[in-house]
This record gives C-alpha cells, sequence and structure tokens, in this order.
C-alpha cells in the first residue's frame, strides 16, 4: 500500500518578533518598520475544549481562555489561534459546523467572545479563528435545505452525485477518516461527498453563491476584530471535472481521496476571489493548511503574488508516516531526514515570504513521543525541540501544554478515544491483518487525542482543568507535569520556553538573519546558524542519546547559553554568538 502523497504540504509564511533596524530577505533590505504586526511575534494554538473550563462543565470555555491570558504574555505570544468555537455537533469536535457566524453555547456567549477579543487587545493578543470552508456539519441548515429535494434553493450547494448503474458509489474513493467518501441520501436519492466524515458534506465551491456566503461570515468575524484566519483542508475545495475511479490501496478496494482530489487545477482562481474579498484592505495574517502544494507552486500561494500570508508544510511532521502508513505503523527516519525538510522550507521561502516554524498541534501526537527514542529524557527532549522551535526562521507555533512537555496518552483501549480518525486508524489497521494490540499500538503512537487531553494547570482534581468530569480524561503525569509546578522550577521546560522567548526577542539577528544549515549530513547534531549583517546566533542541539564530542569548528566560539565544555550531553544545546 502506497500511500505517499497523504497529507503531503509545502509551506511559505513571513514572519518575525520585535525588531529595530532591518530585515534582509535573500539580501533585499527591507525596513523594519515596514513589517506587520504578525511577523513580529509568537503564535500559541489553543484547543478550546482541552484548555480551561469555568463553568464545571467538563468542556473548556472562552473565560477559561480569558482567564489565562497573562501567562500567555509572559511566553511572548501575541496571537491565540483558537480551533473552531462555532455550534457543532462535535462529531469532529468541532471541524463539523453549523453554523459559521455564531459561539458554540458549550463555549460560552458572544459576549465572552467579545471579552475575550477586548482583553487580548489590552495585552496585545490577537485572536486568530480557524475557518472550515471545504465542508460544513450534515445539520447545518444549507444542507438540510440541500437534501431535501432537487430543486430547493440549495440544491447544488453541496456535491451530488447519482449512482453507478449496479447502484454503488459514484467513485471508488476512501475518504481520509475511513469507508466511502459517498453517502446515500433518500430524501433525493443520490449520494452527496464528504472527503472528511459522512457528517461533513463537502460544500460546492463551483456555486457562487456558496462562496459568497463563507466570504459574508469570514468578514463577520473581521468586523468583530479578530487578527485573522487558520484556514482548514483548504486545498480540497476545488474538486476535478470529472469524478473518476482511482487504483485501490488497501483490502476493502477503494483509493484514497487526497491524490484524487487535491490541489485540483482552478483552485487558485477561487482563491485570489476569496483574498479579494475577505483578506485585502485588513490588517490581518492568514495561514493556510494546504496539502498538497509542491515547492515550485510556493510563489502561486504565498508572497507577493499569492494568497496567504503563511502556508504550513508538514513534510518535517510527517517523516513516520514517509512510507505512507497513515493508518499503520510509523517507518524509521533519520535526522538528516529531519534537517533536510526544515531547510529545504527555509530555502524555499528565503526571498518570498517565511515559514511558520511548529512541531506539534490538535492533529499532531506529542513532539517528545514522537521524535525521540522511549530511552530520551522527556524534558530535555521537549527543550531540545523548543530550541529549533524558536531559533528557526520563521513564526513560532506553540500549542497548548507544549510549552510544559506534555506527553503523549497510552489508553489500555480503543473505547478510551474520543478521536474519529483514531477509530477509523484502529480499524483499518485491523482490516490489513494487524493484531488487535498492534492496531491498538498504532493509535498510542499517531492518535489526535495524544495533543487534545486537558490542560495540566497544577496537581488538583483534575489537573485544575475543570471541577466536574473533564470531555477526555487528563494525562496521568499531570501531578508532577504541571504549570503550577513549572512555575516553581527554574529549569522546568515552561522556565526555558520563557526565557528563549525573550532570547529572541532581544537577538535581532533571530528575527531577521538569514538562515544557514551546519553539518547538514551529521545524524547526531542538529546545528545552523542565523546572520545578519555581523551579527550572528549558531544553535547546537546533540539529538542523540549518548555523549558526543563538539564538533572542532565550536571549540572557542562565545557561548551564549549552555555549558562551556567541548562535548555534548544527550538532547544538550548550546547557543553561540
Amino acid at each position: 500500500m502506497n500511500r505517499r502523497n497523504f497529507i503531503k504540504t509545502a509551506a511559505a509564511v513571513t514572519a518575525g518578533f520585535y525588531l529595530n533596524p532591518v530585515e534582509i530577505f535573500g539580501g533585499k533590505v527591507m525596513a523594519a518598520e515596514n513589517l506587520k504586526w504578525w511577523q513580529r511575534t509568537i503564535v500559541y494554538q489553543i484547543y478550546p475544549k482541552s484548555f480551561a473550563d469555568t463553568t464545571g462543565s467538563g468542556t473548556g470555555d472562552l473565560n477559561g481562555i480569558t482567564a489565562h491570558l497573562d501567562y500567555l504574555k509572559k511566553l511572548g505570544v501575541g496571537a491565540i489561534w483558537l480551533t473552531p468555537v462555532y455550534p457543532s455537533p462535535m462529531v469532529d469536535n468541532g471541524y463539523d459546523i453549523s453554523d459559521y457566524t455564531a459561539i458554540d453555547p458549550a463555549y460560552g456567549t458572544m459576549a465572552d467572545f467579545d471579552r475575550l477579543i477586548s482583553e487580548g487587545k489590552k495585552r496585545g493578543i490577537k485572536i486568530v479563528m480557524d475557518l472550515v470552508y471545504n465542508h460544513s456539519s450534515d445539520k447545518h441548515a444549507w444542507f438540510l435545505e440541500s437534501k431535501s429535494s432537487r430543486n430547493n434553493p440549495k440544491a447544488d450547494w453541496y456535491i451530488w452525485r447519482d449512482a453507478k448503474a449496479d447502484g454503488s458509489a459514484p467513485t471508488n474513493w476512501r475518504s481520509i477518516f475511513g469507508g466511502s467518501a459517498w453517502t446515500w441520501c433518500e430524501e433525493r436519492g443520490q449520494f452527496y461527498l464528504h472527503t472528511f466524515a459522512k457528517e461533513q458534506p463537502d460544500l460546492n465551491w463551483e456555486n457562487p453563491a456558496v462562496r459568497q456566503a463563507l466570504y459574508d461570515a469570514a468578514n463577520f468575524w473581521l468586523d468583530k476584530g479578530v487578527g485573522g484566519f487558520r484556514i482548514d483542508a483548504i486545498t480540497y475545495i476545488k474538486k476535478p471535472a470529472e469524478f473518476v475511479d482511482g487504483a485501490p490501496d488497501g483490502k476493502d478496494g477503494l483509493s484514497h481521496i487526497h491524490p484524487l482530489t487535491a490541489n485540483t487545477r482552478g483552485i487558485l482562481d477561487f482563491l485570489h476571489e476569496f483574498k479579494r474579498k475577505v483578506f485585502d484592505g485588513h490588517d490581518i495574517f492568514t495561514v493556510g493548511e494546504a496539502n498538497g502544494v509542491a515547492a515550485d507552486e510556493l510563489n502561486q500561494w504565498v508572497g507577493a503574488n499569492g494568497v496567504f500570508d503563511m502556508l504550513f508544510e508538514f513534510s518535517h511532521v510527517l517523516l513516520p508516516l514517509k512510507n505512507g502508513e497513515i493508518f499503520c505503523r510509523p517507518t524509521p527516519w533519520k535526522l538528516t531526514e529531519l534537517k533536510k525538510a526544515l531547510s529545504d522550507s527555509q530555502a524555499a521561502t528565503r526571498t518570498n515570504g517565511w515559514c511558520p516554524v511548529f512541531f506539534e498541534n490538535h492533529d499532531r501526537p506529542r513532539c517528545v513521543n514522537y521524535f525521540f527514542p522511549k530511552d530520551a529524557n522527556p524534558v530535555d527532549a521537549a527543550k531540545a525541540m523548543a530550541a529549533i522551535l524558536l531559533t528557526l526562521r520563521g513564526t513560532p507555533f506553540i500549542y497548548e501544554g507544549q510549552e510544559l512537555g506534555c506527553t503523549n496518552v497510552a489508553w489500555d483501549s480503543i473505547d478510551a478515544y474520543n478521536d474519529i480518525s483514531s477509530h477509523a486508524q484502529y480499524e483499518f489497521a485491523l482490516n490489513e491483518g494487524y493484531t488487535p494490540e498492534q492496531a491498538l499500538e498504532f493509535v498510542h503512537f499517531f492518535s489526535r487525542d495524544n495533543a487534545r487531553t486537558p490542560m495540566q494547570w497544577n496537581d488538583k482534581k483534575n489537573a485544575g482543568f475543570s471541577s466536574g468530569t473533564p470531555w477526555l480524561p487528563v494525562n496521568e503525569n499531570f501531578k508532577t507535569l504541571n504549570a503550577a509546578a513549572e512555575e516553581k522550577n527554574s529549569d522546568s521546560v515552561l522556565a526555558w520556553y520563557r526565557k528563549l522567548a525573550k532570547f529572541r526577542a532581544t537577538h535581532e539577528e533571530l528575527i531577521s538573519g538569514d538562515f544557514e544549515l551546519l553539518l547538514p549530513d551529521d545524524e547526531n547534531i542538529f546545528a545552523f546558524s542565523r546572520t545578519l549583517g555581523s551579527k550572528s546566533i549558531t544553535t547546537v542541539v546533540n539529538f542523540s542519546t549518548k555523549n558526543i564530542p563538539l564538533p572542532a569548528e565550536f571549540h572557542g566560539k562565545k557561548i551564549l547559553i549552555g555549558r562551556k565544555s567541548e562535548d555534548l550531553k544527550p538532547l544538550e544545546i548550546k547557543f553561540f554568538g
């Protein structure tokens, strides 16, 4: 089974922090005063359902976020990306939206949202919304009307097709969450397409009325004062002119939908219209989740002639999936591959934007478990990733709990998992011939629930997340791994993140300096320099779990942070200046 193309992207961004004199893009000098606010900050991603519950409902809420704004300010955060807080049946935890211009009561009220915007503004923190425009919920009023008949006003707001002559689905496409990407609707006597779950029918972007309704919804939030948008699964909005079967790639006889529909020719016409009608003229930033964009297409998506300010690039976080076995076993990878993936993104955006730097999000496992062997010290591993995150060229995106060094969970039954994709992963692995124990092991490694367990604020009941029963179990290590304990420990992961945020903010070369990968063939050391004029800072991290000699080229150099020694302990970090 080859899924080499599954969730493959390319990236670009423009970003930064607080600087003074100049910024250099590939030798072109830009006055720092011309930089926009979103080029001067750290972004913190919040999964609202799991961040902080103020009502005892077991679900995090908007007021919980407002209550912790000062905590985020200490991290140097200037923007918060919220995963969806719109009304939703929660089949996919909010990525199935039933109303694009309201707040789900589980998260609070519109007044609570307005207060979050206001309190964030007082602290120099803007709120960034998540737009899910490839699909809606099947409970959205648009879909309820669309499915009611073949001649209603919204009949073509979604993608409907007749069955094949034998009554089967229009194509053999497998959805991203498993099973057929087509579901039969009795009312219309037709199938509808869903790239993801059957409860997430794809919108028909070919209909101008659909596009305008989505633009109107985005402008509603701009009028509220949001600082930008992250746009979900955007490369799927344009469907091919003809729907044809793909080559089966699993025992179910289906073909994965991604390579058959992602980044279809003509998509940029839609996106430029989107930009003209929503983004242009507003002091915001936009970042697209753009699976399927090739490196040589980047200049069409970002930068001077592009659509978005930033584009998430996933090649570095998909290394354990490089053989495409998203639902099965992880594959071995090397440090040189990680370095190449990151440096390729840096190079591709050197003269036209730059990268959003991230290692975790709501869809990824925790990086200390994902990128390091089981015998690695998790605290040291978390600090090593932070050193890379906060000194690479680009905007750092910190995911909630990453600044604490939060880790994966390993529940003993698939029934304990909430994530719809984990259940699909488990079933797919069983169908491919793996044992239940093996299938559960794959879930332990890949599950999105690893990143969605409640935030660990203290060692009290439910980690201080909620006085009620949390919607998802708290990680059992919260007694020792929590924000309150790390606040008191000057050597904690949280203290390290705060130190690096200040280090970044006070060293202009870490904002606007050029990037150069060092020791590209070394399988133990990740090293790179950031240079601006005569100033340079070099980051050196021992990614191995063994003592190794410090390369001779670093002997005698001034150490800004780290031990003054000619060796590198396991996961040790040094900054040279």
